[in-house]
């Protein structure tokens, strides 16, 4: 036998050999954790990912404040503007409507045309606010992510016990 062939026969044996000492023998009863103390494991880490679940819930619902925080100050600034316009073109319809009444003295031409212009705008302005209320009645903010997340987790620990 060579010198390459006496090695590596002489390798091998080494390898078993220490894989024998390294064996350990099978853990014992006390190695092994008990019964309580793997539901009280489980319990904290139920407990901690109630946590995580709960703390998603926060960001999600701190990221909907936000952007209805912007959005009510956004809509604030151009109903400002809204309303500035909104003055100016009114007394300009009112001044064109009165001109419609020739029958009339002119103080109670202005009063007629400022009389049906409010009429109109009231209309207007009523069938807007009703329609986006409906509109915003539909929108759910609750956050669907976590709530969802949160069911399958219920499930999940349900199946498990």
């Amino acid at each position: 036998m060579s010198y390459p062939e006496r090695r590596m026969e002489t390798t091998g044996a080494q390898q078993t050999d220490l894989e024998r000492q390294t064996a350990q023998p099978p853990a014992t009863q006390a190695d092994i954790d008990s019964l309580p103390s793997l539901f009280g494991r489980l319990g904290d880490q139920v407990m901690s990912l109630m946590d995580a679940k709960l703390s998603l819930v926060k960001v999600e619902i701190k990221e909907e404040a936000a952007v209805y925080t912007r959005d009510i100050a956004l809509i604030a600034v151009g109903g400002v503007l809204a309303a500035i316009g909104f003055a100016l073109l009114n007394v300009a319809i009112a001044f064109f409507i009165s001109t419609l009444f020739d029958s009339f003295a002119p103080p109670i031409n202005y009063a007629l045309g400022f009389l049906v212009t409010g009429v109109l705008y009231l209309i207007v302005g009523g069938i807007l606010a009703y329609v986006m209320k409906n509109r915003l009645a539909a929108h759910n903010p609750a956050p669907d992510r976590s709530l969802e997340e949160l069911r399958k987790d219920k499930q999940w620990l349900k199946n498990e016990i």
